[in-house]
């Protein structure tokens, strides 16, 4: 436990947590590194602090949504630098095919986390981007299938708030992208698809709270409800962004 809360007040990413939240943020650390089995490959040696910051940025998001949103995994795979993921599927005429693509970030349904150590290290700032929270996020998506961008709701959570938000929120960055319009602070990689849209908003909503706060309200929303945390609060205003126009 000291050895995460020396961790915690070295990362950037938690500035801003008050103490009953810092002391669920490490409880939850501690439960991520005694229940998943941390691997390094290609010549990776983990070490205490890095094994710390991964397991506080993945208990970041689930702080105030119990061990539950963790489950249904068991392991975190640590390489030395991006990798080379492969996949195999079959198309609709039943031929199989093979891809590969080298990844800084993956979460698979059916297995473990897998991280490059040096990006996920780098996700300790608060520069707008977080592989590790990205695939937390895609874990969270799939509790209840295959992610789509749609992940189990609380109970008190609207549906089809949540629908019209997402749908919403992605038809105007495609619109944006397809225009040639620049979206600014936010990767275009969340044009992906509806499970990618989901994830680079939620490295958003830890990052860059007040940007997402300001051109996605809803989305913002929404997170702060599925996430049960209001990042914009804790974290200050960067300096010189607009001010929110009146409501009217």
């Amino acid at each position: 436990m000291a050895a995460l809360r020396e961790q915690a007040a070295r990362m950037p990413l938690l500035s801003g947590l008050d103490e009953a939240e810092l002391l669920r943020l490490i409880e939850l650390a501690a439960w991520v590194l005694h229940s998943k089995s941390f691997s390094g490959q290609d010549g990776v040696r983990l070490g205490t602090r890095s094994c710390a910051s991964v397991a506080l940025q993945m208990a970041l998001p689930a702080m105030n949504l119990g061990k539950s949103a963790l489950s249904g995994w068991s392991d975190v795979v640590l390489y030395p630098s991006p990798f080379v993921a492969r996949d195999i599927w079959m198309d609709g005429i039943g031929l199989q095919h093979e891809s590969e693509s080298v990844l800084i970030g993956q979460a698979r349904q059916d297995g473990p986390v897998v991280l490059s150590l040096p990006d996920a290290r780098a996700s300790e700032q608060l520069d707008g981007w977080n592989v590790v929270i990205h695939e937390v996020a895609h874990k969270l998506d799939m509790l209840n299938g295959p992610a789509n961008g749609s992940p189990p709701l609380h109970k008190g959570m609207n549906q089809a708030q949540w629908s019209r938000a997402w749908s919403q929120g992605y038809r105007l960055l495609c619109r944006m992208l397809d225009r040639g319009i620049d979206p600014g602070w936010l990767d275009p990689y969340a044009a992906e698809n509806p499970a990618e849209f989901f994830a680079v908003l939620s490295e958003a909503f830890f990052e860059l709270p007040h940007h997402l706060k300001l051109d996605y309200p809803e989305l913002y929303e929404q997170l702060a409800l599925f996430y049960r945390q209001d990042t914009a609060r804790r974290l200050p205003e960067p300096e010189g962004m607009p001010a929110p126009e009146p409501e009217r």
